[in-house]
This record gives C-alpha cells, sequence and structure tokens, in this order.
C-alpha cells in the first residue's frame, strides 16, 4: 500500500518506458501548441487587433450616407463604419466636448463655422478641421400658402418682425443649432451691436417660435415641406427649395436672400479616438469627387472641392445669396455674449 507522497502506483508510470516517453513528447508537443495559441489571444486583446477595422463617425442628423456608400467605403478600406447621429450640430459639438476624455467616435462630421472655436478651443480635434461643403443659412417660405391666405411674402427678414407676419415663423434655438446661431451671428451685423436685442424682442412678440433644431423646425413646424405643420416661414438654407419642386417642375418654397449666413461644415479626426488611421481614410473618403457630388442631391448643400458638378435645376431654385452675414465676424469670442443675451429675452 503506497504511503502518501509516494506515487509508485501512479497508473502513467505502469506503462512500458518506451510507451511513457513518447507520450511525453506529445503532450509536451500539445502543451506548447495551445500556450502560443493562448499568447497569441492575449496580445490580440491587449494591442486590440480584433476591433482595429471598427470606426465610428459622430455626425449631426441631417448628414447623409447611404450603405452602397458605407459598403464601398468597408470595401476599399476594410473598415467597419458605424454613424453615431447626435442631433443638430450645436448638440454634437457639445456632446463631443463634455465625451472628449473618453471620445465616442473616431471622427466627427457637421460641427461648422458656427460651433468650430467651440471645438478647437476645447481642444477635440486632431490637427484641422477640414471643409466639406457650404450653404446659405436663410429663411424659406412657403409660396402656396402665402397665395392661397392672399398676403405677399415677406422680403427682408425685416419685414418678419412686422404685424402681417405674426405667428409665421419658425426658428432653431442658437443654443444647440448651428443653424439658429448662424442667423444669431448674422443679426448682430445686419442691425449692429446694440440694436440687434431689439430685433429680437421684436420677433418675440411677433410670435415667432423656436424648435432645438433644424430638422424639427423644417420637417414638422414648416408647412412648406412633408411635414405640413403651422408655420409658413422657416430658418433654413438658400438650396432648401431645390428639395420641394413639385410634379410641376416648381418649387413650393422660395429663399429670403436678404439677411443670410455662408455656413460652412467640416470634418475632424477626434482626439483620443480608437482608430485615428481609419478617421484619416474616412476624411480622404468625404472629399473624394464620388462623395463630394452627392452633398447637393443628399444634403443640398454645395461640395467644397472646386469642380463638382452640382444639379441643373440649382441655377433656378438654390441660387446663392449676393451678399452674405455675421459669417466674417469672431464668433467665437462673442458667442457667451450674444447667448446669454438671447437667453434672457427667450428664457
Amino acid at each position: 500500500m503506497p504511503t502518501q507522497g509516494d506515487h509508485s502506483f501512479n497508473p502513467c508510470l505502469s506503462i512500458a518506458k518506451g510507451t511513457q516517453m513518447k507520450l511525453s513528447r506529445k503532450t509536451l508537443f500539445s502543451i506548447s501548441i495551445l500556450a502560443i495559441a493562448a499568447l497569441l489571444v492575449i496580445v490580440v486583446n491587449i494591442t486590440g487587433g480584433t476591433k482595429i477595422k471598427d470606426l465610428t463617425l459622430a455626425a449631426h442628423d441631417s448628414f447623409v450616407m447611404s450603405q452602397a456608400q458605407i459598403k464601398e467605403f468597408g470595401t476599399k478600406t476594410g473598415y467597419n463604419l458605424k454613424i453615431v447621429k447626435l442631433s443638430d450640430a450645436g448638440s454634437l459639438t457639445n456632446k463631443l466636448v463634455l465625451t472628449k476624455d473618453s471620445p465616442i467616435a473616431d471622427a466627427v462630421f457637421g460641427i461648422d463655422n458656427s460651433f468650430a472655436g467651440v471645438a478647437t478651443g476645447a481642444g477635440i480635434i486632431d490637427g484641422n478641421l477640414v471643409a466639406t461643403d457650404f450653404g446659405d443659412v436663410c429663411f424659406n417660405y412657403d409660396k402656396s400658402w402665402f397665395s392661397t391666405h392672399k398676403i405677399a411674402a415677406p422680403a427682408s427678414v425685416k419685414d418678419l418682425i412686422k404685424p402681417m407676419y405674426k405667428n409665421l415663423t419658425v426658428i432653431e434655438n442658437p443654443n444647440t443649432s448651428s443653424t439658429g446661431l448662424s442667423f444669431l451671428a448674422a443679426s448682430v451685423e445686419i442691425f449692429g451691436g446694440q440694436e440687434w436685442p431689439t430685433f429680437w424682442k421684436s420677433m418675440k412678440t411677433n410670435g415667432v417660435k423656436v424648435d432645438d433644431g433644424w430638422e424639427a423646425a423644417y420637417y414638422t413646424d414648416f408647412s412648406g415641406s412633408s411635414g405640413k405643420g403651422a408655420y409658413p416661414i422657416v430658418l433654413s438654407y438658400g438650396s432648401s427649395p431645390a428639395d420641394e419642386v413639385r410634379k410641376d417642375g416648381k418649387s413650393q418654397t422660395a429663399s429670403i436672400t436678404d439677411g443670410c449666413f455662408r455656413q460652412t461644415e467640416y470634418v475632424g479626426v477626434l482626439k483620443k479616438g480608437k482608430n485615428p488611421k481609419g478617421a484619416k481614410k474616412l476624411i480622404e473618403y468625404l472629399l473624394s469627387p464620388e462623395f463630394q457630388k452627392t452633398f447637393p442631391t443628399a444634403m443640398y448643400m454645395y461640395p467644397a472641392m472646386p469642380g463638382v458638378p452640382v444639379p441643373e435645376n440649382w441655377a433656378s431654385f438654390a441660387s446663392k445669396a449676393e451678399r452674405t452675414y455675421g459669417d466674417t465676424l469672431n464668433i467665437n469670442a462673442n458667442r457667451k455674449t450674444w447667448l446669454s443675451t438671447w437667453s434672457e429675452i427667450f428664457g
């Protein structure tokens, strides 16, 4: 009977000596293979190798990239693109600033020249913001509504405070919306540093409705688009009438080209993002002629890259403003003061 610590009764050791040696070598070889495999798994997990092909883009709600384009980008680069939409450009920028220490994306699309100073000031961009597209922020009106009600349509932003246009206008909140902030800057230049608050007080008295973002204002509250809302005047873009062309070849809407702001949208790499290499590849793709030519039809913005064609009917329905306002002001230096004054009026 074996005693504790005596291994002479081990059945493995009762096998012939030659066979024992062969089994030991096989066992050692198997253990070695398993150890190497385990080591590779550990290395892959530590380096993030299993996830290095994933790529996340943060964008505003109006960004459009079709499934075909996402697939094409993946085929060309090998990256699996996911798009996270974060409301209007203002909310998008603010969200990225709040999460800058643990970014929720690798790249961002849609920060514009009214909010760019917030992004760069907070240090969330790795390198520079790169222009992808531009458009004029202008008021639009529903031609059918004004024709039906036999009221002359407004010709200038200064008309919007007239009693005849009471309760007819919907805009976006400049605290959360890039279009809202764009027109706020435009109003400062149009009416001057001392008088612009008076204009906004008159707008409030005249029953202007304020939405958080462009999507709600244009597609829900505006009467001239798919939402069929109650407001025939909306703060939108000079190119928006091109999206409202009906079967008769005419647009239901028109732009008030007096008092517009030239808006430029950007794309950039986010600092501390997990995939900066993939983010740079995405920027290259968004600046390619193939993607640039989709801006007019998908997002109703002009492509930033020169030489990219726009639809022929844009000459009739998406003409650029002859003069723009506010886009040359130092928005970054004055934003807090402007927003504070505006919020006091509408608080």
